[in-house]
């Protein structure tokens, strides 16, 4: 706050700063546009976001939001080669794997898969959720056994969240391109759960 402001009475602008009226205004000749480029041409605006040609903020800050790798399949994977730390006729499965310190446990995962590097020599009963053909053959070849462990069911289609069975009934399908054209098609029953 100055003594000029002090004397607008509360007027709602400020007076208005007039420039290029000459060198004696301190505001002449280049009007306090500086020399030359785009900034001094009549027209000029810069887009949202430009920051001069640096990085600007949306492009420095993380993404966010939905993104199909969350819904990846991650194994926890060892070789055939690793089972035989165990003992002839050991039951072999994930948390047995992970006690054992062969491996971590990867990231946001509780699937198990074995592949088929190495040789083994014991029989060993293994419970997993994924196996390579060459490893299913050197575990059985070798007098072992492989349990796949059920894949979990998901909600089966034409069922509501609560479990009871959706009604049959018409619903509308929207055909042509764009054009409100309907047809009305039958929903028959779901798989029964």
């Amino acid at each position: 706050m100055n003594l000029a402001e002090a004397k607008t009475l509360g007027l709602a602008r400020p007076t208005r700063k007039r420039v290029g009226r000459g060198p004696g205004s301190g505001n002449g000749k280049t009007a306090g546009r500086g020399h030359n480029g785009a900034r001094s041409r009549s027209g000029w605006s810069s887009r949202i976001g430009w920051e001069g040609g640096q990085m600007p903020l949306y492009r420095r800050l993380p993404k966010r939001g939905f993104n199909n790798k969350n819904f990846e399949k991650v194994y926890t994977v060892v070789n055939v080669s690793d089972l035989e730390v165990f003992d002839a006729g050991a039951t072999v499965d994930l948390a047995a794997v992970l006690a054992k310190g062969l491996t971590s446990q990867a990231k946001h995962s509780k699937l198990f898969k074995i592949l088929g590097d190495g040789v083994i020599t014991k029989a060993l009963t293994v419970k997993v959720d994924g196996i390579t053909g060459t490893a299913r053959e050197k575990i059985e070849a070798a007098g072992g056994t492989v349990e796949m462990i059920e894949k979990r069911v998901m909600r089966p289609k034409f069922l509501a969240k609560d479990g009871s069975k959706r009604t049959p009934g018409k619903a509308r399908i929207r055909r042509g391109n764009g054009k409100a054209k309907f047809a009305v098609a039958e929903i028959t029953e779901g798989p029964q759960a």
